[in-house]
């Protein structure tokens, strides 16, 4: 990160997740689970080809890079999920880890409620703040009611990722640990 960005200040997770809920909303609903490194913008910046790239990386002083490696087989939300993701170590460049998987959620605020398809982002910075963000998939009357519902990117969440997944947050802080 930068100096503009003390060590406990979420913002540079913030745009780091944002980035990461664009990235998995581009590839559409029903896909496996998105493991990403984040890294300071600056180490990755000769990398990238754009033009439009002015250098100033204080909106996004993170960069993701797309781990390729999760296996095919794994399901998102799995216990399997979850015991590749504790193998994972991280060089000393990588400085936090955002998940992206597609669960099923129940409001737990109504237990009558029926499950529905959603994504959970978890981010980590190592040593630093995370934070836990909900995506409901739009049901059939969400659709009915606005045939552009899908395109709409609608989060949930607070900031302390405790409060919806505090497992997945634990494991991708373990990722960080010798």
């Amino acid at each position: 990160m930068n100096a503009s960005n003390p060590p406990g200040d979420i913002r540079p997770l913030n745009a780091a997740l944002r980035e990461a809920v664009d990235f998995v909303h581009a590839e559409g609903w029903d896909r496996p689970a998105t493991l990403f490194a984040l890294v300071p913008a600056e180490l990755v910046q000769d990398a990238i080809a754009s033009g439009d790239n002015d250098g100033d990386d204080a909106d996004a002083p993170l960069a993701l890079v797309v781990q390729d490696d999760l296996p095919d087989h794994i399901r998102p939300g799995s216990d399997e999920l979850g015991e590749y993701i504790a193998t994972v170590r991280w060089p000393e460049v990588v400085v936090g880890a955002v998940l992206a998987q597609e669960i099923m959620f129940r409001n737990s605020a109504d237990p009558e409620s029926t499950p529905r398809q959603a994504r959970i982002f978890t981010g980590v910075i190592d040593g630093g703040p995370d934070r836990t963000l909900l995506q409901l998939r739009p049901s059939e009357d969400d659709l009915d009611a606005d045939p552009f519902a899908e395109d709409k990117v609608e989060l949930l969440g607070g900031l302390d990722g405790a409060e919806i997944a505090p497992g997945v947050t634990s494991m991708l802080r373990y990722t960080f640990e010798d």
